[in-house]
């Protein structure tokens, strides 16, 4: 059977259907960086939101956080984070922040609170994603990702919180986040304590909320100190009042959310009362599929409320520790 040419003119039409671009004027051309022009990270990044995929994302992020930057008096800037950010790196770039008065309300996981801690008695090491569990486990060395924490760490760590158990009868956990500033503050000297992301809250008056204080370390210790007939109580119902109210009486706000669980889902539970927040950023590796809050994107939580139904908003997928430093290097330096 022979095809003649309107057969040919039928095909051609089915695979290159003819275009209506009506609606997409003034679409930003995809286009990288030329590096023949190129001078420096800034040249590169500047380019970020015309290179498509998630480079996308990170040049909208870039410029939400900026937007919140030129309102920063009226926006209430909510940070939070999972403990292996502070595990990693990143603890510094956070420290910066609060530093710098970036940041104005912070939620983090109990490894967030004390890692921060110990880090200001030794430092954490570099070792390798294929370390062996058992050949650690006998060394006494915690593996984190690639991130090694001999248990001497803890254990120093265990001594300066029991001076600081038995100091108290009962606190809140921002309480307790905040008399472990004060600690940093009165016994570390300024080279260590310049880079705690607690000495400077505690300076600089930026509440840490932390619901899940005992979910770590902290919680091993206290077992201990009440098993040894300490009186130490945590009361966690204050904090919830002190928390929805940076919310409730702020003009605008923006969430700054690194990973997912129990921080992500405080800040934005917070702005619920406020009929969600004014600014989103995300960044996650997480997925939605599964349901989990981790990988919930900023649609669904402009569904309850907690984001709100005009927020200019941005989620990134990839790694925090790749992402945020270009991220705020482009936003205060750049």
């Amino acid at each position: 059977m022979s095809h003649g040419k309107d057969d040919r003119k039928d095909a051609r039409d089915i695979i290159l259907k003819e275009s209506d671009i009506s609606g997409l004027e003034g679409l930003e051309k995809i286009e990288g960086p030329w590096f023949d022009k190129a001078c420096s990270l800034d040249d590169v990044v500047s380019h970020y939101y015309a290179i498509g995929f998630q480079a996308t994302h990170l040049g909208k992020a870039i410029k939400i956080w900026k937007k919140v930057e030129r309102e920063r008096e009226k926006v209430t800037v909510f940070l939070a984070y999972t403990s292996n950010i502070i595990s990693s790196g990143l603890r510094e770039i956070i420290a910066w922040l609060v530093k710098e008065k970036k940041v104005d309300v912070i939620v983090t996981t109990a490894g967030g609170v004390e890692e921060d801690f110990i880090k200001c008695l030794k430092p954490f090491l570099l070792g390798w994603w294929n370390a062996d569990g058992k050949w650690l486990r006998e060394k006494g060395i915690n593996r984190i990702g690639n991130i090694f924490v001999p248990n001497d760490r803890y254990v120093e760590f265990e001594k300066h919180m029991m001076r600081l158990f038995e100091m108290h009868d009962e606190l809140t956990p921002s309480e307790f986040c905040r008399e472990l500033g004060k600690y940093i503050d009165e016994h570390f000297d300024g080279k260590v304590k310049e880079r705690s992301v607690l000495y400077w809250a505690y300076k600089n008056n930026v509440p840490i909320y932390c619901p899940a204080l005992t979910d770590g370390s902290i919680g091993d210790m206290l077992y201990f100190y009440q098993k040894m007939g300490g009186k130490l109580k945590l009361d966690i119902s204050p904090d919830i009042v002190k928390l929805n109210d940076h919310a409730v009486d702020a003009e605008k706000t923006a969430c700054i959310v690194l990973g997912g669980s129990l921080p992500k889902h405080a800040i934005i539970n917070a702005n619920l009362f406020r009929e969600g927040t004014d600014y989103a950023i995300y960044i996650t590796t997480a997925i939605p599929w599964d349901g989990s809050l981790s990988g919930a994107p900023p649609e669904e939580a402009i569904s309850w409320g907690k984001v709100g139904k005009h927020a200019d908003y941005v989620e990134i997928y990839g790694d925090a520790t790749i992402i945020f430093p270009i991220l705020v290097w482009a936003v205060m330096k750049g």
